[in-house]
């Protein structure tokens, strides 16, 4: 909290106290120069102020770009996640069932690690390196629409 602050243990330098007459070192114009938008009383300037020109926020288009309306977002699986599991046959039912995947996305079977195991999957899609590796281990991926 901020009214718990304290000056580091050992410290001697003692704050400048501002605005306390000339004699103090610190009146008059308390360290603010003379005159000016920030010699005044009040908050200054805004935030992102240029100066006047236009601020970068405001220069900015003003709309956004675009979503594709047919984009497919894919849950990812990979072989290094695939080979914590023992061999055997395994749909999207079943991968969900053993906590591999978790969403309701269509699932992307990745070729990120290695696949010792011989698996038979049902996924959305595959990439060429993981059918490659699964096909090697003598295991079958089959695609579901």
């Amino acid at each position: 909290m901020l009214h718990t602050l304290k000056p580091a243990p050992g410290s001697r330098f003692r704050r400048k106290r501002v605005a306390r007459g000339n004699a103090a070192g610190g009146g008059t114009t308390a360290g603010r120069g003379t005159k000016g938008q920030q010699a005044r009383t009040g908050k200054g300037r805004n935030f992102g102020f240029e100066g006047g020109q236009v601020p970068l926020l405001m220069r900015q288009p003003k709309l956004g770009g675009f979503k594709r309306a047919r984009k497919v977002t894919y849950e990812v699986l990979t072989l290094t996640a695939l080979d914590r599991l023992e061999a055997g046959a395994y749909d999207i039912g079943v991968l969900r069932q053993k906590r591999v995947i978790h969403g309701k996305q269509p699932v992307k079977l990745l070729g990120n690690g290695t696949v010792k195991k011989k698996y038979d999957l049902t996924v959305h899609a595959v990439s060429k390196s993981a059918r490659d590796a699964v096909q090697k281990a003598g295991g079958t991926v089959t695609l579901r629409r």
